[in-house]
């Protein structure tokens, strides 16, 4: 396979680290994420002036004609800076159901407000009894007149405090769990019956509570066939989790490269305990396991465009080993680092914490060993 980047991909790299190092700073992030608004808009409305809300959409689509390789390079380089800013409810999901399953009119509308930084989305998709099977849904979506009427209750949204519409699955027939009957709808946030609880998660992020109470919304707020979205969510949230993946593996890399330095500066019996051979062999296995991912994940992105079950089968994978090694190297970071690793004024503490969230999003590591196994045994 052939993994080297374009010209164009480089620049952006390269602008995209000194970005994140020269105003994502640790000091700095620290501050935006205890502050009321918990992010930082002038970022956002910086990652729009430099196009990269706009890479991976079609040049129709108001876009600069990139795909899941720019989304992997932007948030492996978010990953490195613990990046709270939600490029992938934005641009990944809400951006990934209107390019594959949107109208013309959908497109024209939201895309051009995602690439310009005015529009911020939030997929809503778990529920509290729903763990992580897409077609355990008990938010519903009665047909009401010319539009829909939606109830229900959304858990752990992330990015919904600082969104202005949600993408929403909901239920349109059938019975609870039932692979058909399932729709999805983009709503504007202020539509009456949308009531938030939101709150600060472990890792820095924002999320909300979501409530539909007899939320009405048009019937142009339907993405895609009513009642036939289940496999569109799950291409979408396959994508998510290939951008999810590359962002662990950038967190990986600093949590490694933070380590290996606190060894060399931080002395016990007289010595750095980075020549202590047992913890050598501990950071080689952290560096292994990084190198594991990064693979992984790349073979994961070019197979997004794959035949389903391929597509499915490379997700899952990454998901597994990426998951397995972010648990691995966030936890040895934090006990080579001691009980500086989880004060909060030592960063390594908070790549611990956002690695360990990594591990659970769309699907934790037995969910997806479970799928991949059973693809396996349908090939």
């Amino acid at each position: 396979m052939d993994f080297n980047f374009t010209e164009e991909q480089e620049m952006v790299r390269d602008g995209l680290s000194r970005l994140v190092r020269e105003q994502y700073d640790w000091e700095t992030r620290r501050a935006a994420i205890a502050s009321e608004k918990g992010w930082r808009p002038e970022i956002w409305a910086q990652l729009a002036e430099l196009g990269i809300l706009g890479m991976p959409f079609g040049e129709a689509e108001g876009g600069f004609g990139g795909g899941a390789v720019d989304a992997m390079i932007v948030m492996e380089e978010f990953g490195k800076g613990l990046v709270v800013e939600p490029f992938i409810p934005t641009v990944v999901c809400a951006g990934g159901f209107l390019k594959h399953a949107g109208t013309p009119a959908q497109k024209e509308e939201h895309i051009g407000g995602i690439v310009d930084g005015s529009r911020v989305f939030a997929f809503a998709h778990a529920e509290p009894r729903g763990r992580y099977d897409y077609a355990d849904l008990e938010t519903t979506a009665k047909k009401d007149g010319d539009g829909y009427v939606l109830s229900g209750h959304k858990a752990v949204v992330i990015g919904a405090p600082w969104a202005s519409h949600l993408v929403v699955t909901a239920r349109t027939s059938g019975a609870r769990r039932d692979r058909e009957g399932i729709s999805v709808f983009v709503i504007d946030k202020q539509t009456s019956g949308v009531v938030t609880r939101d709150y600060e998660t472990v890792d820095g992020r924002r999320a909300s509570e979501v409530y539909l109470e007899n939320a009405a919304i048009p019937a142009d707020a339907l993405i895609g066939e009513e009642g036939a979205a289940l496999p569109l969510i799950e291409r979408v949230t396959d994508e998510a989790i290939a951008a999810s993946c590359a962002e662990a593996c950038g967190a990986m890399k600093v949590a490694h490269a933070m380590t290996l330095e606190y060894s060399k500066q931080r002395k016990q019996f007289g010595v750095p305990i980075g020549k202590f051979q047992v913890l050598q062999h501990r950071m080689v296995d952290m560096y292994t396991a990084y190198e594991q991912s990064v693979s992984l994940t790349y073979l994961a992105t070019l197979r997004l465009d794959a035949q389903e079950t391929e597509r499915k089968r490379a997700v899952s994978a990454a998901k597994v080993g990426v998951g397995q090694a972010a648990r691995l190297i966030g936890q040895e970071a934090v006990q080579i680092h001691g009980g500086n690793g989880v004060t909060d004024e030592y960063a390594i503490g908070h790549y611990f914490k956002r690695l360990t969230i990594f591990e659970s999003e769309f699907g934790d590591v037995d969910h997806h060993m479970k799928r991949h196994v059973s693809l396996a045994s349908q090939s």
